[in-house]
């Protein structure tokens, strides 16, 4: 044991690199947590900036669309449906290949953070153990590499086919207006969010339960997992808003290079495609709400179905890095700095 001990705290200092397409992202001063979590954020803005133009971009053609429907309806001697029918092709052609491109980027995203997750996990099990933390870190090892599993298989054949049948009946439901249509669209985006909800309980039911008998997280730790699964799924914000405080308290006051090291490394890989991805959520909500008043039934819901994916891989991406980050200051909690 002695001769194993100094070769496993060297381990505190190996941490997993961080993948190439998340290091213009990552700090280059990770002495101080919250400096470095302030200059990925930073960085994160800086770089989205083309998203959001692009967003606004698209969101001016929806706009422009719309209100042109709105104009052939009042001076076309068309019927209602004809119009419905060309308004869910126009918002089709618009939204479809942006939305596809999102999506790819949403579960490329999620894999990236798993993958991660597997690389990180090993070093901080084995520098737990070597503390003394045996059970415990075995107990977070099994349940991380589980749920990391468990919502990669689910996102990859199911939720990701159930968004593509999503909006093939959204499109469906904007051109005929049929309500057994509507009525399976929503039941496949029920779906879509009780998966992840789902999730998310069980495995901070998990961690909570696992905190308290290993006694390695404390009422802050807990507190986050209670806080992560009162908001609701698709809004993401609300899982990752309420959460993200303690969880950052808690990660805060550790001094455990690895662990730190990990955590801007998560951040640094989830904060680009989460911001790209909500960028187009956000503009497509304002455009929403400003096509609300003269847009179709039709037109109007399909924006808004549009709008719902994104919101599922906005919790999709989010429920995965609060997993992770969750998992990781559960780990840290147990490794002296």
């Amino acid at each position: 044991m002695i001769t194993i001990y100094p070769i496993l705290t060297e381990l505190d200092y190996s941490a997993p690199p961080v993948p190439l397409e998340a290091e213009k992202y990552f700090p280059e001063d990770t002495t101080s947590f919250g400096e470095g979590l302030l200059s990925i954020l930073k960085k994160g803005i800086a770089y989205t900036n083309p998203s959001f133009t692009e967003a606004i971009e698209i969101c001016i053609c929806i706009f422009v669309a719309v209100l042109l429907i709105r104009i052939l309806s009042t001076i076309s001697t068309s019927t209602d449906r004809t119009h419905r029918l060309i308004g869910a092709v126009c918002i089709s052609v618009i939204l479809i290949q942006p939305s596809s491109t999102l999506i790819n980027l949403g579960i490329a995203t999620v894999e990236q953070l798993s993958d991660y997750g597997k690389l990180l996990f090993p070093i901080l099990t084995t520098t737990l153990a070597a503390e003394g933390g045996i059970t415990t870190s075995s107990a977070l090892y099994i349940g991380t590499t589980i749920f990391n599993t468990i919502l990669m298989a689910l996102l990859s054949s199911l939720i990701v086919p159930l968004i593509y049948i999503y909006l093939a009946l959204s499109v469906a439901y904007g051109a005929v207006g049929n309500d057994l249509v509507k009525n399976i669209k929503n039941f496949v985006k029920w779906i879509m969010t009780w998966i992840l909800k789902i999730t998310l309980y069980i495995f901070t039911g998990y961690m909570s339960i696992t905190g308290i008998v290993s006694g390695t997280t404390d009422a802050a730790t807990l507190k986050a997992t209670k806080l992560a699964i009162s908001g609701a799924v698709p809004v993401v914000g609300n899982i990752i808003s309420d959460a993200s405080e303690s969880i950052l308290v808690s990660a805060g006051i550790i001094k455990n290079s690895v662990g730190i090291f990990g955590l801007f490394a998560l951040f640094s890989i989830w904060i680009g495609p989460f911001l790209k991805i909500g960028a187009h959520y956000i503009l497509l909500k304002i455009t929403v709400a400003l096509c609300s008043s003269f847009a179709d039934k039709g037109t109007g819901t399909l924006i808004k179905d549009f709008t719902g994916v994104l919101g599922i891989l906005l919790a999709a991406v989010g429920t995965m890095c609060l997993m992770l980050l969750i998992s990781t200051v559960c780990f840290m909690k147990g490794i002296r700095g």
